[in-house]
């Protein structure tokens, strides 16, 4: 029997919250604290059980499980990662590194990369995650107190990134709704916002056939059209510089040209011509009112937390594999898919293999795609029981993830190649990357489809999906990070995430001005870029050598109760203590030699924006040095590299 004596002064909920939580539940000691008062006395004695007392705590850890949130069931878990795995990168960055590093030979580094680099750490966040239930601000404080810091680093890098990587999802809605036209405006120059030298093939086939060129509207003939470009005719194909008689360029080069859909991007959405550093022009407000709606969107589905995010990933998770299917059997009836295909995969060049490029970036793609080191598979898995077979959940992801980049490229390709048929040129001229394939390259194909607008849609509400899956566990890492740090905001998470996503669309505005892509690509390069590759070397020695990886597997197999055979635990053993960090330590050293300042399109920004660029970078690699310096100094009565206390599962924390 234990006597609790409860002084009477206190105020009653602050006393029973943090001296003896959910004990207040119990009606025992509601009547007796009643009593008492009505008698006069100053004290309260209540006598419990210890029976009585271990109930009571478990009605703590359900209250504080409750608070929390967990995922109503494995499903939701696995579309979760596999939609946060899952995102833009697979459609409009894989295929093209397919194809620019010998097609189907590509294949075998990142493949291989997969297997060493992106899956053990995979394994390893999950089961971190799920072992703790906690986010990854708070598991790296008690896994290793020195290397507090290391937490608080993917939480920025997540927050940073959230920024612009929902500046694209605002894109993909502004193309969604120009795309609600029986006529797409990026499919002729007759805008008002097109400039002189938008052009599209049709308009310079016409001019063409009467022997003229195309440029502003209309047809020149071609000394007209060489003087245009301060050249002088030298035949009806070539110009020469009266300057210099050696300066010979063909007469279709000598005007620069751009594409309509090229001239929509630029001119309509973003207004980014003849804007630099020391003009970046006015805001554009219909931008604005996208990234207010994208952030919207991602407010309302993470309202609840888990709770209500996990029922959203049905839609947003398998979405676009039902547009993928779509798009590729129409793509496949498309004349040139053959071309395009056979581009993309079918002629394999091995000898690029030796290129040591190559194999950099197959790891670079590897690692972005899925999604490790931002502390986003921390957080997802932190909601899990104890016992979810997340090794399996791993494996299966990730080879979903590389499977669906494999199939994203083969509908890209499929248009690809019927656009270069229809332009009656060669892949080569019409392959791109990024945002270039996706609101350039793409838009352009679907002009010469029947029924453009059906199409033209559903591609970008397929981008929307993709990109907000990846979204919801960025700002999900951000707020959960929030409210495990100050446990008394959980009652009022939906304040937090409403409070967290307008601060980060405040932050975005910048990349909503006339030159924001200046901005955007400032943040593409230093928001998570070295500073991923370094927190992630970091990571791996933390949980392999510090904590220790046969202590690691112990937890996995008898406290999580996951089965692991003897040839995956050889295989984790391998990759996790050897070939896993030093395929980080030789991409950290291959991108520190290929270091080079920032810019775009022939453009190098400013001294000033460098720094501030570093300054980006510096934001959250500078947590690794301050969470040691706090631990030394407030947290030095502690073993600095051994794991705390409330280092173990949620039901075993006191």
């Amino acid at each position: 029997m234990v006597q609790l004596v409860l002084p009477l002064n206190y105020r009653l909920p602050y006393y029973f919250v943090n001296v003896v939580p959910a004990l207040y539940m119990d009606g025992l000691i509601i009547n007796a604290l009643q009593d008492s008062i009505t008698m006069g006395q100053t004290n309260a004695k209540i006598n419990l059980t210890v029976a009585e007392i271990e109930e009571a705590k478990w009605k703590r850890k359900e209250i504080e499980e409750e608070e929390r949130g967990k995922w109503d069931n494995p499903i939701e878990f696995f579309l979760s990662c596999l939609g946060y795995a899952v995102g833009l990168g697979n459609v409009w960055r894989f295929p093209y590194l397919c194809y620019k590093n010998g097609g189907a030979a590509f294949l075998i580094p990142y493949c291989l990369m997969l297997f060493v680099a992106g899956l053990p750490l995979f394994f390893m966040e999950l089961a971190l995650g799920q072992y703790t239930s906690l986010g990854p601000n708070k598991l790296y404080t008690n896994l290793s107190p020195i290397f507090s810091g290391l937490g608080w680093a993917m939480v920025v890098m997540s927050g940073l990134t959230a920024i612009y990587y929902n500046v694209i999802i605002a894109w993909t809605i502004y193309y969604t709704f120009a795309s609600l036209t029986n006529d797409l405006p990026w499919g002729h120059c007759d805008n008002p916002y097109n400039s002189k030298d938008c052009y599209t093939t049709e308009a310079a086939e016409e001019c063409k056939s009467l022997g003229l060129h195309y440029y502003d509207g209309k047809c020149y003939a071609p000394d007209d059209y060489c003087s245009m470009g301060g050249f002088s005719l030298l035949n009806e194909t070539f110009c020469v510089s009266p300057s210099n008689n050696s300066d010979i360029r063909g007469v279709e080069g000598i005007v620069p040209r751009i594409s309509a859909s090229e001239d929509f991007f630029k001119n309509k959405m973003l207004g980014i011509t003849g804007k630099t550093w020391e003009d970046v022009g006015e805001m554009r407000w219909e931008l604005v009112g996208c990234l207010a709606l994208a952030w919207i969107l991602v407010a309302g589905c993470l309202a609840k937390g888990v709770k209500s995010s996990g029922k959203v990933v049905y839609f947003t998770a398998t979405f676009p594999y039902v547009v993928l299917i779509i798009l590729l059997v129409r793509g496949l009836t498309l004349e040139g898919a053959y071309q395009g295909i056979e581009y993309y995969l079918l002629k394999p060049d091995l000898s690029r293999l030796r290129d040591i490029k190559v194999w950099n970036d197959a790891a670079v793609q590897i690692f972005y795609s899925t999604g490790v080191g931002f502390g986003g598979l921390i957080t997802l898995s932190s909601y899990n029981k104890i016992n979810n077979n997340c090794m399996r959940d791993a494996i299966i992801v990730a080879l979903c993830n590389s499977a669906t980049s494999l199939f994203a490229g083969l509908v890209i390709f499929s248009m690809l190649g019927f656009l270069a048929h229809e332009l009656k040129t060669d892949i080569e001229d019409v392959v791109s990357s990024g945002s270039g394939l996706a609101f350039v390259v793409y838009p352009t194909a679907v002009t010469h489809m029947p029924v453009p607008p059906l199409w033209s849609f559903l591609f970008f509400i397929m981008l929307i999906t993709l990109g907000l899956d990846s979204q919801f566990a960025m700002v999900e890492t951000v707020t959960t990070a929030l409210l495990d740090q100050f446990v008394c905001l959980r009652k009022r998470k939906l304040l937090v995430v409403c409070l967290t996503c307008f601060i980060l669309f405040l932050c975005g505005l910048t990349l909503c001005l006339e030159g924001g892509l200046l901005m955007f690509e400032l943040f593409n390069t230093f928001s998570a870029g070295l500073c991923l590759i370094i927190v992630s070397i970091l990571e791996v020695f933390v949980v392999s050598y510090v904590f220790g990886f046969n202590r690691f597997m112990e937890i996995i197999r008898n406290e999580m109760d996951i089965h692991i055979p003897v040839i995956l635990h050889a295989f984790w053993a391998i990759t996790m203590c050897f070939i896993t960090p030093l395929a980080l330590i030789l991409i950290l050293g291959f991108s520190l030699y290929h270091v080079s300042p920032v810019g775009m399109e022939g453009y190098v920004y400013p001294e000033g924006i460098q720094v501030l660029g570093w300054l980006i970078f510096g934001s959250s690699v500078v947590f690794l040095p301050l969470g040691a310096i706090y631990s030394l100094i407030f947290k030095r009565d502690r073993c600095q590299f051994s794991p705390t206390e409330n280092f173990c599962p949620a039901s075993k924390r006191t």
